[in-house]
């Protein structure tokens, strides 16, 4: 049994909130009686992506499981390339690395190979913008990664922006877009088990090219759902909810189960 945890939107800046709620997911993570193949981060690693906020970052995401991240909207590349370790802390054993960049604000794309397993993750974020998309040099480093994993191997690919609507007016308006492209490649790759995502704010469940497409809830905060706010002019956070995160497990007959936790704080 392979069991990796999913944590997204910490969105860390200088106050102690942000920290309080990071350190907690963290610490029920650090005292976990199993060991993890791997925590993920899928982006908002800071609020304003600047080198003070990512010095935070860097020693509350510290864990003796091995850590992996990918920028988000809030974060800024070239500052996250410089400020946080790719690959982070216990995950270079297996890291399969990705292209030099050309320049600091190249995406940032990273994957572990695990015992059994492969995880991909993919930058999404567009400097300057709050939507995503995936650059072609993106694709083609994952599409290197898919052709050099077996067959037998499943593979999660994991970036910030989910690359289809959720049903959140706010959070739609900048997701992943180009998500055709994506899918094309997909295609291509029947081991490619699952997509997984963050950005949303929600723990959410849905389908993209034919696999599961698994959203990790905000630390930070979670967002209000249309039907929970009929008010427009109600502020679209809901600040006073526990934070969460997802635990995906990767059983013996590869059949992807994934379970959400909330942690108090």
């Amino acid at each position: 049994m392979i069991v990796i945890a999913h944590v997204s939107d910490v969105h860390i800046d200088e106050g102690e909130r942000s920290a309080a709620r990071t350190r907690a997911v963290l610490r029920y993570l650090e005292e976990l009686p199993y060991d993890l193949a791997a925590v993920l981060v899928t982006g908002d690693i800071t609020d304003n992506g600047t080198p003070a906020e990512y010095a935070i970052a860097r020693e509350l995401l510290r864990s003796r499981h091995p850590v992996v991240l990918c920028p988000g909207n809030h974060d800024d590349r070239a500052v996250f390339r410089a400020a946080l370790p790719v690959p982070a802390p216990g995950a270079e054993a297996g890291a399969i690395p990705a292209a030099t960049p050309r320049s600091p604000y190249a995406p940032v794309n990273q994957a572990v190979r695990g015992d059994g397993f492969v995880v991909a993750l993919c930058d999404s974020s567009v400097p300057g913008e709050h939507h995503g998309l995936l650059e072609d040099q993106t694709l083609t480093w994952l599409d290197g990664v898919l052709t050099a994993t077996p067959r037998e191997t499943p593979v999660l690919v994991a970036f910030h922006h989910p690359p289809v609507p959720l049903h959140t007016p706010y959070v739609d308006e900048i997701r992943q877009f180009g998500e055709e492209r994506l899918a094309a490649l997909a295609d291509r790759h029947p081991h490619l088990t699952a997509f997984l995502a963050g950005h949303a704010h929600t723990a959410a469940a849905t389908t993209f090219a034919g696999r599961p497409l698994l959203v990790a809830p905000g630390v930070h905060s979670a967002i209000r759902l249309p039907w929970e706010h009929p008010d427009p002019a109600d502020p679209h956070l809901h600040l006073g909810l526990p934070p969460a995160l997802a635990f995906h497990v990767l059983g013996e007959d590869g059949r992807l189960t994934t379970h959400y936790r909330t942690v108090p704080v």
